[in-house]
């Protein structure tokens, strides 16, 4: 009776986690399967995978809309995994700290390159460049 019920207890064990379902593998009807996701949700989801693999929650909270800290926490707990990772808030907070510092570090990058090269003119080769506005000085300050 006793090894029975033991054999019961690894079974459903050995079952929970074949529940995982990793982001970057799952079709529409594995997220489907998932509380808390719905087809509107799952096609967000691949539409983004499409353009990219997921690389971590933060990744993912960032590109799939509808998703924030609390709702990859939940799906988490449901069984959605992100590289075989579990969600974790203290792991997000550091991806999102660096990817603000890589934004960051960007923007430095751009501000030292003139404006005139970002976009090319379409005016015609004879006309006079057009006049830039001016701040106001309730902007200015």
């Amino acid at each position: 009776m006793l090894k029975r019920f033991l054999f019961a207890v690894l079974c459903l064990l050995s079952f929970a986690s074949f529940a995982a379902v990793d982001v970057n593998q799952a079709t529409a009807a594995d997220l489907d399967g998932i509380k808390g996701i719905g087809p509107g949700l799952s096609g967000r989801i691949l539409q983004e995978r499409d353009a990219a693999p997921f690389k971590d929650w933060a990744d993912f909270v960032g590109r799939v809309s509808g998703v924030g800290e609390k709702t990859a926490a939940r799906l988490s707990s449901e069984g959605l995994r992100v590289n075989g990772k579990k969600f974790s808030a203290a792991a997000y907070a550091r991806a999102e700290a660096r990817q603000k510092k890589a934004d960051a570090k960007a923007e430095g990058k751009d501000a030292g390159k003139p404006a005139a090269t970002a976009a090319p003119s379409t005016a015609s080769p004879g006309a006079a460049p057009a006049a830039q506005p001016q701040p106001s000085a309730s902007q200015a300050r």
